[in-house]
């Protein structure tokens, strides 16, 4: 088994010549960032006289039995200069937030653990427990005994590297990419301002994605991140976001920036989200979403299929498909129904003709009684004089009326986990 050292034990030790004699101090241990899951370490940070130098690790000795030796002829004495792809592994990595990419999580980076494999030192994995200190307390050989609390693996770790001074050093999109958009809209609230910037950043490569991401954004933090952004930037994020979530952010803006915002969204987003704010937020209409599938009285379960196929419609909206006669709802159909169906069969005769509905004004909790009573995940809203309908009320966006500001940080979803 390969055994670990923790990063601790070298910090400010003395480094050794050949002879014996003690020629620097330890400041730091470099790695370089890159495809490797463990990253290589390429050498250490040594002080001399106040003047911080490099020594590259194949000129250091005795690091697996913790009395580092310098084995070369001279050291350098140009000042170290940190290069691309390099990182700190105190400066920038101890006690500081690391996301989880496994878990969806930032923890803190109490220690760093190295190990040797197959003949080069790597960093393996981090300890995010609260022992570390006792390792710098008791010195390097009785704090090498001290057990660690958890290892986390290095190869499921992102750090932060917003304070690193190399521009080229940015978390990658597709690390984040496979996290679903509430647990990278988690890590952003955790995270300090900077680091939630960087996420933002790197899932901002995805335009779809950072829509999905700010959706999930409590409106504190969506606020706090538009201020940084022109109306034309705000404009096209909120152009991609679902229009009633469009309509709730756009009420939380400065007034003297909402009407700038509004009319440099796309014309069909900008219609349904004036449609939208024209209704209380806390009604049917306030919460529904203009977006829908739906098919004509004659449709058969194949029509309804294409439809599903070629619908822009978020699949996290995408319930059910209704069937309208004239504007009006006179049946629905789950997606179960629809797949199980013949295609050949009119949606009609394997859909729901007995259709619960509200009007735009139906207060939230008349919108959840008939959501709970009817056991709905999806509820059309359907103008009273007319009998058109106009949107529905997804589950989710009910329970995000209904659950106060702030409860995930409350309930410890948003806690940074050890």
């Amino acid at each position: 088994m390969t055994e670990l050292l923790h990063l601790s034990t070298f910090l400010r030790r003395p480094i050794f010549d050949e002879g014996g004699d003690r020629i620097a101090r330890v400041q730091d241990l470099v790695a370089r960032l890159g495809d490797a899951p463990h990253p290589p370490i390429v050498g250490a940070v040594i002080r001399i006289e106040g003047r911080d130098l490099f020594v590259p690790i194949r000129k250091i000795g005795g690091l697996a039995e913790g009395r580092m030796t310098f084995e070369g002829k001279r050291v350098d004495l140009r000042r170290f200069e940190r290069r691309p792809g390099e990182i700190l592994l105190a400066e920038d990595l101890l006690a500081r937030h690391l996301i989880n990419l496994v878990r969806g999580r930032l923890i803190i980076a109490s220690e760093i653990e190295i190990a040797e494999v197959d003949g080069l030192w790597e960093v393996v994995g981090v300890d995010p427990g609260r022992r570390s200190f006792l390792r710098r307390i008791l010195g390097p050989r009785i704090g090498q005994r001290v057990k660690v609390d958890r290892i986390v693996d290095f190869a499921s770790i992102e750090p932060f590297v917003a304070h690193v001074p190399s521009a080229r050093l940015r978390i990658p999109y597709r690390k984040l990419a496979h996290l679903h958009p509430a647990q990278i809209a988690d890590l952003v609230e955790q995270a300090s301002h900077a680091e939630g910037e960087e996420i933002i950043e790197a899932v901002g490569l995805d335009r779809e994605l950072e829509a999905d991401v700010f959706e999930e954004l409590d409106t504190a933090h969506q606020l706090e991140f538009l201020e940084e952004r022109s109306d034309a930037e705000a404009a096209r994020l909120l152009g991609r976001m679902e229009p009633d979530n469009a309509a709730d952010l756009i009420t939380e803006i400065d007034q003297d920036r909402r009407e700038s915002i509004l009319d440099l969204l796309p014309t069909t987003q900008r219609t349904k989200v004036r449609n939208l704010l024209t209704y209380n937020a806390e009604t049917a209409g306030g919460l529904m979403n203009p977006d829908f599938v739906s098919v004509p009285a004659t449709a058969t379960v194949e029509d309804a299929l294409r439809a599903i196929r070629t619908s822009t419609v978020s699949a996290q909206s995408l319930y059910a498909v209704f069937v309208l006669d004239d504007a009006r709802p006179v049946a629905t159909a789950t997606i179960a129904q629809l797949v199980r169906a013949r295609g050949t069969d009119r949606v009609l005769d394997v859909a729901l003709t007995e259709l619960t509905q509200v009007d735009p004004y139906s207060d939230v909790h008349q919108v959840a009684r008939t959501m709970s009573d009817f056991n709905l995940t999806v509820l059309p809203v359907v103008e009273a004089e007319s009998g058109r309908m106009i949107g529905v009320v997804t589950v989710d966006d009910l329970l995000e009326e209904l659950l106060p500001q702030g409860w995930r940080r409350e309930f410890g979803m948003s806690a940074a986990q050890e």
